[in-house]
């Protein structure tokens, strides 16, 4: 058998039969949400769910303060979470540390090292964490925590007894405390949060830099008109002081990134891609207001409360979920929460073959317009049952393919993301969308002056044609026809392709910047204002 030592984190809610005997739907609504937050912390922190059955969760981690910082960082979440509940209905789970060999059998873990963990969660109070000895000699000066130490406790099946330490989750020490390290200047949670917010700056400055690369030139060829890009004001970090956004006149959403629940990484792509399509797909739905997915994917990788994201987006609903992709299948869980209230709308878990996931996102997108009331036009419902493509493999090279995309340099979208587009192709002829972001590399590539060969905007413009004679109804295939029509100097035709593609998806915000450049060039920079305004909005 095989063996390895880890830091196991053990989870369960207090009280849950006697939550599930008083409301059965609330409960698995609210404990639901509450998967996805701890999922969330646990990757970022490095960690892996390794089974989540009934209200429990085991989860391992190579790095025992990892694992310490992630069980602090939960609590501390849910204690913010449960604030907003009614009393009876909070949902407080206990937490148990502890380090120590396990046996692996395929993606499961077995051992006295896991089960220390959960007989240290039994000990924890509800919102409390309880961490063995052997994880407190390893984290006693390394975290700025306190400690109180509970004796030797004697546990089931479980031969010697284990030393037993619980986290002061207050900060506080008791008089028989043994503390860490004293904190000296600022503690390391300062400089921690401190760097974070950097962080936070320069990722809303990278996305404002590439809607600003997406529609401006630097250097146009001789004979075009000089494209400037604009003075972007200073971006600034979400804040308890930034003003909500005034709601839309109509139901508004935001799907947030869908976690990967993979233990491997390079899965990104298919959530990533997952989250995309959902995205385009409710945003070709007029009665509906849908935030874009640049501004969406600022919220990825972070544990946050879908209140202060609609306040910062100024929407009313939260699309939240994860994604776990093995071998043939593909379990998804999805759930729609009203960001005004808090309030679980919807929420449901998929297991489907790996063959119907494009069944399942048009399952997904019907499930929300029915739940929101929402009216359709007969094009819309053709719209969000249309096919994107029958072929899986096809399907899979395309997601790859907007994920080197989305990295918006040379190497990337002219030679990794052609590559897979071209490949999409290869396996499927038919598929319209494909063609359409090849063009995009293409006109990606004229615009930045990423090469020199002269036919490059016409190999653009053949691409869009063809996406065009595929699907006509295809957004992204006339907003590629709008600008690379603008590249040409034909205003008249750039605009009206644009017009188009605004009107078939009303909600892209990357349509409306690019009507807004060709309005611009064509002399009309008041209507190019207006333009830019929406799109900045979405």
């Amino acid at each position: 058998m095989e063996r390895k030592l880890a830091a196991i984190l053990s989870a369960d809610v207090r009280g849950y039969s006697r939550l599930m005997g008083e409301d059965e739907e609330a409960t698995i609504r609210t404990l639901t949400a509450y998967r996805t937050v701890l999922a969330t912390f646990i990757v970022q922190h490095h960690g892996r769910v390794v089974d989540s059955p009934g209200d429990n969760l085991l989860a391992e981690f190579a790095s025992v303060v990892d694992a310490v910082r992630c069980a602090v960082e939960i609590q501390q979440d849910l204690k913010a979470r449960n604030a907003e509940l009614p009393d009876h209905r909070k949902m407080e789970f206990r937490i148990g540390l502890n380090l120590g060999d396990v046996v692996i059998e395929g993606e499961r873990l077995y051992g006295d090292g896991v089960n220390i963990a959960a007989r240290l969660e039994s000990l924890a109070d509800p919102g409390g964490i309880c961490i063995s000895g052997t994880v407190y000699d390893h984290v006693e000066n390394k975290l700025p925590l306190t400690y109180e130490y509970l004796g030797e406790q004697t546990v089931k099946n479980i031969a010697k007894p284990v030393r037993v330490w619980q986290v002061r989750m207050d900060g506080t020490a008791a008089a028989t405390t043994p503390v860490g390290a004293a904190l000296r200047g600022r503690p390391e949670w300062w400089r921690y949060w401190q760097g974070a917010g950097l962080v936070g700056v320069i990722v809303l400055l990278v996305g404002a830099g590439i809607v600003a690369l997406r529609h401006f030139s630097s250097s146009p060829a001789p004979g075009q008109p000089q494209r400037v890009a604009p003075t972007m004001p200073p971006a600034v970090a979400p804040s308890e002081e930034t003003p909500a956004l005034a709601l839309p006149d109509k139901p508004s959403i935001v799907v947030l990134p869908f976690v990967n629940m993979s233990k491997d990484s390079e899965q990104e792509y298919f959530s990533d891609g997952l989250t995309e399509v959902l995205t385009g797909d409710l945003s070709k739905i007029s009665s509906l207001f849908v935030i874009a997915r640049n501004s969406a994917f600022t919220y990825k990788g972070k544990a946050v409360k879908v209140q202060d994201v609609g306040r910062e987006m100024g929407v009313r609903y939260v699309l939240e979920g994860s994604v776990l992709k093995a071998d043939n299948q593909v379990r998804i869980t999805a759930q729609l929460i009203d960001a005004t209230t808090g309030y679980h709308l919807w929420s449901e878990r998929y297991d489907r073959p790996l063959q119907d996931i494009l069944r399942l996102q048009d399952e997904i997108v019907q499930k929300i317009v029915t739940t929101l009331k929402l009216q359709l036009t007969l094009e819309e419902q053709g719209y969000i049952v249309r096919k994107h493509t029958d072929n899986l493999a096809a399907y899979d090279a395309f997601l790859r393919g907007q994920e080197y995309h989305y990295r918006f340099t040379q190497e990337a979208t002219t030679v990794q993301a052609r590559q897979m587009y071209e490949k999409a192709l290869a396996l499927d002829p038919q598929y319209a969308e494909a063609y359409a972001w090849l063009g995009w590399t293409y006109c990606l590539e004229w615009s930045f002056r990423w090469g020199t060969d002269p036919q490059t905007l016409e190999r653009a413009l053949a691409l869009a044609q063809q996406a065009v004679a595929l699907d006509d109804s295809l957004p992204i295939a006339y907003s590629l026809l709008g600008d690379v029509y603008a590249l040409k100097q034909q205003y008249d035709q750039a605009l009206a392709e644009g017009e188009r593609a605004v009107a078939l998806d009303p909600n892209n915000a990357d349509s409306y910047a690019a009507q807004a450049d060709a309005l611009n060039i064509a002399g009309r920079p008041e209507d190019a204002l207006r333009m830019v305004a929406q799109a900045m909005r979405l």
